[in-house]
């Protein structure tokens, strides 16, 4: 059982990756980013929170090894620590930044507590 959880984060890694990727515009939304006077935010959104995120899972999935979700993990690490950052400073709506820390950490968690 416990060995089918590192995929299932890889999924849903994929999973949130594709709205970013598919749904720039609906993904902003979600994370209250509003339009400036260029596409570049949708363009950004694609990569960063779209194809990065879509890349890392399958990679992981394709990979398959117990580093490869490590370093999944270590990219959650990385987003759950800019979301502190962003509470400490910028003053988020903190329900829904500690919301999102969450879904960051406890993946982080696991995936380098078990694979290292």
């Amino acid at each position: 059982m416990l060995d089918l959880i590192n995929p299932a984060i890889a999924l849903l890694t994929v999973a949130f990756g594709l709205f970013g990727f598919l749904a720039p515009r609906y993904t902003a939304d979600v994370l209250d980013l509003r339009p400036t006077d260029t596409n570049m935010g949708l363009s950004e959104l694609r990569a960063s929170a779209g194809g990065l995120f879509v890349a890392l899972g399958l990679g992981c999935l394709v990979l398959g090894t117990p580093m490869a979700y490590a370093m999944l993990g270590v990219a959650y690490v990385g987003a759950g620590a800019g979301r502190l950052v962003s509470i400490a400073l910028d003053n988020p709506p903190r329900g829904k930044a500690l919301l999102y820390f969450a879904f960051e950490a406890v993946p982080a968690a696991w995936l380098i507590l078990w694979n290292l």
